[in-house]
């Protein structure tokens, strides 16, 4: 099944954390908590550590994102993790990874597997989208 939504940051807090050992390269690797607000088919919050790459100048890098969203996909209450990541030149995305992390989900989205994506459109729409399949429950949830 597929769900689609939108997206809006609610809030982006960069944290006071550094790689260490410190290691001096073209861009300085950081990391932040977001939370955000998803409206449409995948409808909830969640709470988000990210880490990237990426200069502003330039508005070139990389990210990658650990996720844990609680809500509904298609009315179906429960909560999951997922993580994400992808680079950009400034105009475009590669090298995009995202997957639903298996166990530990709750609810009615015990058992849940599959992947998605994340587009911005032209106007600054942050979509997102679970491919997504419902099996038996894991044994931990």
């Amino acid at each position: 099944m597929r769900a689609d939504g939108t997206f809006s940051v609610a809030a982006l807090v960069p944290a006071e954390l550094a790689p260490s050992p410190a290691v001096t390269t073209g861009v300085a690797v950081g990391v932040s908590t977001m939370e955000k607000h998803f409206e449409g088919e995948v409808v909830g919050r969640s709470a988000m550590l990210f880490t990237a790459a990426f200069d502003q100048a330039k508005g070139a890098g990389t990210y990658v994102a650990m996720e844990s969203f609680e809500g509904s996909l298609h009315g179906r209450e429960g909560a999951f993790n997922f993580a994400h990541s992808a680079t950009t030149s400034g105009s475009d995305r590669s090298n995009e990874f995202f997957t639903i992390v298996p166990l530990r989900e709750t609810g009615e989205l015990a058992g849940i597997t599959g992947g998605g994506g994340l587009a911005v459109d032209a106007d600054g729409t942050h979509r997102v989208w679970f491919e997504y399949e419902l099996g038996a429950a894991s044994p931990e949830s």
